[in-house]
């Protein structure tokens, strides 16, 4: 079964949270963002990522209310504006006409998330969306996707996550999935850090790896 990240891997979506960090952080006069507070939240779901916020500025906000500020300014670019990365609906739509169940596996506040994947004419191709909300566990562990597979039905042996975070990636692995990763500007700095942990590395949608290509759609289905 194929497991897909949103944020980063089908979603063109990263730069759009430092653009709110930029945005959210200077209306409380925080200025620049610090390059270890971005590393955080980028890692982290959206309410651990909200009381780190809370506790690293000393903000009078609840993390509840540094969340709804999020929301606000992301809600019009998932609804709206966020693109997919290059090809990414043509290789959905390929997997689901080779009989591949799909689901989505994100750390995205559900509502942005929903929004996203409805603009861009997804879920019609996805058995399941399940976010780390719903399963009250961190990406960063192997407990994430053991219960993802348990969700679906499946061994996690027979699971193949794509995914553009090495971390994540790297507890995926650890879980017993097989792991392709997808380049990401926001990682380019870990690129050869992302290929040593992952079994397979994927440039674009648009061009497989052949021996990912010859696993997907030329009959070998072995994970």
């Amino acid at each position: 079964m194929l497991f897909f990240d949103l944020d980063g891997t089908l979603l063109d979506s990263n730069g759009v949270w430092l653009d709110i960090d930029v945005e959210f952080l200077g209306r409380q006069g925080i200025s620049p963002v610090p390059a270890d507070y971005t590393d955080y939240v980028a890692h982290h779901s959206a309410p651990d990522a909200a009381r780190y916020t809370k506790e690293r500025f000393g903000l009078s906000h609840s993390p509840q209310e540094i969340l709804d500020a999020w929301m606000e300014l992301a809600r019009e670019a998932y609804a709206h504006t966020l693109p997919l990365k290059p090809g990414a609906k043509e290789f959905l739509l390929r997997c689901h006409q080779a009989g591949e169940r799909m689901a989505v596996l994100t750390s995205c506040m559900p509502p942005l998330c929903q929004a996203a994947l409805e603009r861009h004419g997804l879920l019609p191709l996805l058995e399941q969306v399940i976010t780390t909300k719903e399963l009250g566990l961190e990406k960063r562990s192997p407990d994430l996707y053991r219960r993802a597979a348990e969700e679906m039905g499946v061994a996690c042996g027979e699971c193949l996550l794509f995914e553009d975070a090495p971390d994540y990636c790297a507890a995926a692995r650890q879980a017993g999935w097989t792991v392709a990763g997808v380049r990401d500007p926001l990682f380019q700095e870990r690129e050869e850090e992302l290929k040593t942990v992952c079994h397979h590395w994927v440039e674009t949608f648009q061009t497989l790896p052949p021996e990912l290509e010859k696993r997907m759609f030329q009959g070998d289905k072995k994970r």
